[in-house]
């Protein structure tokens, strides 16, 4: 599903136009982004929870040559799922 389906769904599901839910999905997401990158975490109960961790700087390969190459440190977003979510799922 990509992000015009996710918004067609959520239209049909509340209701409303299709303008209505892509604003409300374009704030949700704008909002998880601004959250994450201050730092903070989000949390919603029953489906997971998206945090922001430090990658540190390492050593790796590029895989044609073989050739050691610096990788440079930086922040990675990870999702874990809920209970509820992955119970659903599987």
């Amino acid at each position: 599903m990509n992000k015009s389906e996710l918004v067609d769904a959520v239209a049909a599901d509340a209701g409303i136009s299709k303008a209505a839910a892509k604003a409300a999905l374009e704030s949700v997401t704008s909002n998880v982004t601004k959250t994450l990158k201050k730092g903070g975490k989000v949390a919603l109960v029953g489906w997971g929870t998206w945090t922001v961790s430090r990658r540190a700087a390492r050593t790796g390969r590029n895989p044609q040559t073989g050739a050691a190459i610096q990788i440079k440190a930086k922040n990675v977003v990870k999702f874990k799922a809920g209970a509820g979510f992955s119970d659903a799922v599987n």
